[in-house]
């Protein structure tokens, strides 16, 4: 049972996170050209619009699922995922049929999160209603593993794609293949969840008449549980959230596209954290069953919150140490007049970038902190690049005067400290594991069975989606409009205190309790 449930889930996370870690390759398929940094920001937002629909998801399925059964509404999940993933494979790109490019791919993320949206309490309602009293932590955790092998599998599937086509022809028709192999892992799925049986829990509730006819309603518009939910969002799940996201989606675009790791490497690394890190989702929803699953969740968080600014320090220095030395050498100021410099979340076909746009992006692009300075009404953009001054944009200029300041355009691997770069990424799956494998089990726990489903799903998939999901998109654009490598972590890091706040103060564990009425 948990075996078939997970199976099912890790696909789902597969498919779903497809997208996410081609997010930067994604930018330059289906965007327009003319601002790298303008089209990664819209690459992300694409990326973020499949978690910001995950709650609406959450509302529709979890209504479906506690009135007519859990099992044959994640059957239905599974079938919009799986055949959303494989038409994001044969979808055209921007050149071929312009803006029809980035709007049929919204619409198909759209179509991934409200399936994920249903899919998760699905499968952690299911599992956590089949277990036993003293073992829910411990039987939803491998529940928790999903999200994290799904993503894996993603890695390595992109991976050997990568290594096995060349460059052009990834770039032509080679990334279309990890998308496309959706079609086996799907109909397997649908073959595994079909030979299910429906949770005994709610079995009984139905026997007994004790279902909800109105599951949205009784969930967030009447007291307690409308209260429950919103404690669970602030004090757990948003945490929670951006905790996952920043150790490693984050993690990984930071790598990448900031420090210029090349992708092999970045995946490899990040793919050996995660096959490292992976148990302790299962140790962590044991130890919750012992000890307690909020008082784990809050010590992820709290820890992702001391450390996360000198981890991500560390990574430059090991990663990439002739960028670290170039920064403290090179300082970089863009002087402009605030009125002609834009923020450009979602750029068009039709988009005007000023000089003053294009610089902070180009430099940006680089993964190069700078500092702004306001100049005189009308005034033209003036980059200073350690001693020499630019005046305007001229990307074949500041290409020269970078390559003369001896900038790295890409990460050397010989001067890459492997050990090093791998400790501080498996620290960061650590407080994944965390915050991540007693979660489930601790949301079945605070609501009651006949709304579990819904009650369960909505602060689950806010705390994910909107909190979590967002942040690769809120923590570029903050990079962005600041020019500082670093300053992105400022939004994980406030979201994990005000989680530690509010759970300690406002929530309690009910590890013992008694899930059946």
């Amino acid at each position: 049972m948990i075996f078939a449930s997970s199976l099912g889930t890790v696909f789902d996370w597969y498919d779903f996170y497809l997208y996410a870690t081609l997010a930067p390759f994604f930018a330059a398929l289906f965007f327009p050209k003319g601002n790298d940094t303008a089209a990664l920001l819209a690459a992300f937002a694409t990326y973020a619009a499949g978690f910001l629909v995950r709650p609406f998801g959450a509302v529709v399925f979890g209504h479906i699922g506690d009135i007519v059964g859990r099992k044959y509404t994640f059957l239905v999940t599974i079938l919009v995922m799986g055949a959303s993933t494989v038409l994001v494979g044969v979808l055209p790109t921007y050149e071929t049929i312009g803006t029809w490019a980035p709007i049929l791919l919204v619409v198909l993320r759209l179509l991934q999160g409200l399936a994920l949206g249903g899919e998760y309490g699905g499968a952690a309602t299911y599992v956590a209603e089949h277990a036993p009293a003293n073992g829910r932590g411990y039987s939803t955790s491998w529940i928790q593993t999903t999200a994290t092998i799904g993503f894996f599998l993603s890695l390595l599937v992109i991976g050997l794609c990568r290594w096995g086509f060349d460059a052009p022809a990834f770039a032509a028709w080679g990334w279309r293949v990890p998308f496309l192999v959706s079609v086996v892992l799907l109909v397997f799925s649908l073959y595994i969840r079909s030979r299910l049986n429906e949770s005994p829990v709610f079995q009984r509730m139905k026997a007994e008449g004790r279902g909800s006819d109105h599951p949205i309603r009784d969930s967030f518009f009447r007291y307690p549980n409308n209260k429950l939910v919103l404690l669970a969002l602030l004090g757990a799940t948003a945490g929670q959230g951006v905790i996952w996201y920043c150790g490693q989606f984050y993690a990984l675009f930071f790598l990448s596209t900031t420090l210029k790791l090349d992708y092999i490497s970045t995946y490899s690394l990040l793919g050996l954290a995660l096959l490292i890190g992976t148990p302790f989702f299962v140790f962590f929803g044991w130890l919750s069953d012992r000890i307690g699953r909020l008082k784990i969740i809050l010590a992820g968080c709290l820890l992702g919150a001391i450390t996360y600014f000198p981890l991500f320090q560390g990574l430059t220095h090991y990663v990439n140490p002739a960028l670290e030395s170039f920064q403290v050498s090179t300082p970089i100021t863009v002087t402009a007049d605030p009125a002609t410099c834009a923020f450009h979340l979602f750029p068009t076909g039709n988009t005007v970038y000023s000089d003053c746009d294009r610089v902070k992006g180009y430099l940006t692009a680089a993964g190069l902190s700078f500092t702004s300075a306001n100049g005189a009404a009308g005034s033209p953009v003036a980059t200073r690049i350690g001693t020499t001054e630019i005046a305007g944009w001229n990307q074949g200029q500041f290409e020269a005067v970078l390559a003369e300041a001896k900038y790295p355009k890409a990460a050397d691997k010989s001067q890459v400290n492997y050990p090093m770069t791998l400790l501080i990424l498996v620290i960061m799956i650590l407080y994944v594991t965390m915050v991540y494998g007693p979660i489930a089990a601790f949301l079945v726990e605070l609501f009651p069975t006949r709304i579990r489903y819904t009650s369960m799903s909505l602060p689950y998939h806010i705390g994910n989606g909107w909190f979590g999901g967002m942040l690769p998109l809120l923590a570029t654009a903050m990079v962005a409009a600041t020019g500082n490598i670093y300053y992105g972590l400022w939004y994980p890091i406030v979201v994990a205190v005000i989680t530690v706040v509010v759970g300690a103060l406002f929530l309690r564990d009910r590890t013992t309790m008694n899930i059946t009425d």
